[in-house]
């Protein structure tokens, strides 16, 4: 499966955005899907996963009760919705894919497919 995110962009502190990321190639109905970012000089972390099909979801404490992650397998798209963002959340947001699997993974090497990112910049 190909993954291409998008929706990244610049926001001041406390605003919102919504992150996409389209799949193509095969169905994301097969997949547990995944967020991590990678801000400059640091190590990928996880963000958010969810199941493939009933909707378990987890989050990293540090967005928990701000990020919400959904997917819309009709439509082949994963969206993370953002609020409350703090400058500590800028960083480069990856989707990511891991193929079956029933509950969702935190573990950065379970996910074989990964999109390209997109720029998240939080500004005090």
């Amino acid at each position: 499966v190909q993954l291409q995110a998008s929706g990244g962009g610049l926001v001041q502190a406390g605003g919102s955005l919504r992150l996409s990321c389209a799949a193509s190639g095969r169905t994301i109905g097969s997949y547990t899907m995944g967020w991590f970012r990678q801000a400059p000089g640091k190590e990928r972390l996880f963000v958010a996963t969810i199941s493939r099909t009933n909707g378990i979801e987890f989050y990293a404490n540090s967005v928990k009760g701000r990020f919400t992650i959904s997917r819309d397998n009709a439509k082949n798209t994963v969206y993370p919705r953002m609020n409350s963002l703090k400058p500590e959340d800028t960083a480069i947001y990856y989707c990511a894919a891991r193929f079956g699997g029933i509950m969702p993974t935190m573990d950065v090497g379970d996910f074989g497919s990964w999109g390209q990112g997109t720029l998240v910049t939080v500004s005090s």
